[in-house]
């Protein structure tokens, strides 16, 4: 409570000389730089692309150049690169989306891999597996990592169904 005290009372006293952006509307010339990194892999290092589409905790959406800065925390699901010459469509397991001022965007994912790359029987497989731990007489530490699992699968399920 001190800290926004704090925060207000400098407010107060800021210049009212400070400068405010104006949002505009992406070109469509206008490109981004995606940093992508894994803690094991960086997957693009200041890429130009022209939109990103992530799955934020707060919902589905779509990064264009000039977009307000913000720190979105990403749910299990897919992560689309729009590149001049296609798209890359990757299921991250979760992470963080910023968005910086000057068309800079940095995902940092727990894991990720190429959509392509899953198997729709490995998946249901999987998750009958994990839905029977969760669901079984097991202790509760197991049931709750059955259950995290299974939501990952879930979510794997659900992006190869609408790839």
């Amino acid at each position: 409570m001190a800290s926004l005290r704090l925060i207000a009372s400098a407010a107060r006293r800021a210049p009212s000389t400070i400068a405010i952006a104006r949002r505009g509307y992406a070109e469509a010339s206008d490109k981004i730089k995606l940093s992508m990194a894994l803690p094991h892999q960086s997957i693009y290092n200041s890429t130009d692309v022209v939109q990103v589409n992530i799955c934020a905790a707060t919902g589905d959406m779509g990064i264009l150049a000039n977009h307000v800065p913000s720190v979105e925390p990403l749910r299990p699901g897919v992560v689309e690169v729009v590149e001049s010459s296609g798209s890359k469509k990757w299921f991250v397991s979760g992470g963080f989306a910023t968005v910086h001022p000057n068309n800079t965007l940095t995902i940092n994912a727990v894991e990720a891999a190429p959509l392509e790359d899953f198997s729709p029987e490995a998946i249901r497989t999987n998750l009958q597996e994990a839905l029977r731990v969760a669901n079984g007489n097991g202790n509760e530490e197991d049931k709750l990592e059955a259950r995290i699992e299974a939501d990952v699968y879930e979510s794997l399920q659900h992006a190869l169904g609408s790839h």
